[in-house]
């Protein structure tokens, strides 16, 4: 694996940290979950081949502080962060986005605000569950998260979670595959990454679950960007809330959604095909 480049962008509450790989058009990673940029080191340096390759951690998250710990989530600001990379790395030119879960809610707010900044949009299994039918009882479910949370604490409202999306627990929201156990085992980056990962839990769970799956979508204006817009599903993730998600907001776009390899976390249980299928989308 090459070691990135890095560095660390200040913008409105926050400091971000991001790593770079590569050289070419750029190409911006959004994780989900409790992720990081780590979350896409299977992947990146196969992409960076023939792309600048940038991803980050998303504000609150491990290495990017906010100036306010206590600070609420919006995804809008999650937004701006990306379009604040792509300005710093690519100034000028259009960039392409892949966004994973819930990053992938930050990417389709990101081309909604900024299309001209965008060649492509890849969005693989975002949240959006206000697109669903039953959007009225996934709000009751993302309520109960947050009541679980604060009533009871990080693990009880981690069980809620995991119930409701009908994934396995800790894995269903993007956060890239790390999971707790001996950080000995590891090697030292794969250790650093899952220790991240845990502390980084309570912040996903307390505030942007809460934010980002009421997010709402603006579906007509997503509807006139389909040129450059992408929504994924995982190819063994059906029945799954996010996955249900995706499909409907693919369908209400018109347009049948994208199946990558594996599931919800495909990007970590099969790094290697779902790498050379994003580079299939992405633009030359």
């Amino acid at each position: 694996m090459t070691a990135p480049t890095t560095g660390a962008l200040r913008t409105d509450g926050a400091t971000l940290h991001y790593e770079v790989r590569g050289e070419g058009p750029l190409v911006l990673l959004i994780p989900g979950g409790s992720g990081g940029a780590a979350a896409f080191d299977g992947i990146a340096d196969d992409l960076a081949a023939d792309h600048t390759v940038a991803t980050y951690d998303p504000r609150g998250l491990s290495r990017s502080p906010l100036d306010d710990p206590e600070a609420e989530q919006r995804v809008a600001e999650h937004a701006d962060d990306a379009h604040r990379l792509i300005e710093l790395l690519s100034p000028g030119e259009p960039a392409q986005v892949f966004g994973a879960s819930s990053g992938g809610i930050a990417a389709l707010h990101l081309l909604a605000t900024r299309p001209e900044r965008l060649a492509r949009v890849v969005a693989h299994e975002p949240p959006v569950v206000e697109v669903l039918p039953d959007a009225a009882d996934q709000r009751a479910f993302v309520d109960r998260v947050e009541a679980t949370f604060r009533a009871e604490g990080l693990m009880p409202a981690m069980a809620v979670f995991a119930a409701g999306l009908s994934g396995p627990a800790g894995g269903a929201e993007g956060d890239g595959g790390a999971r707790p156990g001996s950080g000995s085992a590891l090697p030292p980056r794969a250790a650093a990454r899952a220790e991240r990962t845990m502390a980084d839990l309570p912040y996903f769970i307390g505030r942007i679950v809460p934010r980002f799956m009421r997010y709402v979508p603006d579906v007509p204006l997503l509807k006139t960007l389909t040129d450059r817009l992408v929504v994924a599903c995982g190819r063994d993730s059906r029945g799954e809330l996010p996955h249900r998600a995706a499909a409907r907001l693919a369908g209400r776009l018109g347009r049948e959604p994208e199946h990558f390899p594996g599931g919800h976390v495909g990007l970590t249980t099969h790094p290697a095909e779902f790498g050379e299928h994003l580079r299939k989308l992405l633009r030359p």
